[in-house]
């Protein structure tokens, strides 16, 4: 069930034979270096916002997407994983419509397409010609797990789920979100967010409990509307298809 859900946050099937790989640590050692980054650190956080200005932030962000509730984007990921020498790097698109629809499809060696419409998920692998189908809105792990990745996408009563802090940057603003929540907090530590000067997403990076972390890069975004179509998935002939949770 664990993997699963990890699949759900950003995990990939590729990574799990090389759990047992051999652990890489480089190690920062350099005195000017370490004063460096104390001093830019310091120098970020002159630009906090306060408790009300990120109040305020949120409900410009909010009155955008009631005005155009869809949006779309190609997106490159990347996966650090501790047990791994190299990262995991996909690439693909993604299609979301408030508040809880969306679409997302990686493509390369590894292709997935997950779908849900509000009511339940699928998960489908092209290469293994099977599918996951899990029914949502009952407090299962899986509702955990699509408020993570939607997380950067949605924004919506995000302050009932998250500690949310903001800094004002040159090009936008960047957020950062600690779950409230366990059922979150299994998930992932921290979730920083980079929105530009048009409340637009740009760059997610989540860091998870076992120190993996993962870094989504968005291109090409538009508001456009979104045909109802594309949160709908039949499962192709032939296919596998699973229920997790058993139901």
């Amino acid at each position: 069930m664990k993997n699963n859900i990890a699949i759900l946050v950003g995990m990939d099937r590729r990574a799990v034979p090389w759990r047992r790989a051999q652990q890489s640590h480089p190690t920062l050692r350099c005195p000017l270096l370490a004063a460096l980054a104390l001093v830019f650190f310091q120098s970020a956080r002159a630009d906090t916002l306060s408790p009300t200005d990120v109040k305020n932030l949120l409900e410009r962000i909010r009155e955008r997407r009631a005005a155009a509730p869809h949006v779309q984007a190609d997106f490159q990921e990347e996966k650090v994983i501790r047990l791994m020498n190299k990262p995991i790097v996909s690439s693909g698109k993604v299609w979301f419509e408030a508040p809880n629809k969306f679409r997302r499809e990686v493509k390369g060696n590894s292709p997935s397409i997950t779908v849900s419409d509000g009511q339940q998920l699928w998960i489908y692998y092209p290469n293994f010609k099977s599918a996951e189908r899990y029914s949502l809105g009952k407090r299962s792990p899986v509702d955990a797990g699509i408020a993570a990745i939607t997380a950067a996408l949605n924004l919506e009563n995000v302050e009932a789920s998250y500690h949310i802090t903001a800094t004002k940057t040159d090009k936008g603003y960047e957020l950062e979100l600690t779950p409230r929540h366990p059922s979150l907090k299994k998930l992932f530590q921290k979730f920083q967010l980079r929105l530009n000067e048009d409340l637009l997403v740009e760059r997610t990076e989540m860091l998870q409990p076992n120190g993996d972390r993962i870094v989504t890069v968005y291109s090409n975004q538009t508001r456009a509307p979104i045909p109802a179509s594309t949160f709908e998935f039949t499962p192709p002939p032939g296919t596998e298809i699973t229920t997790p949770l058993g139901r």
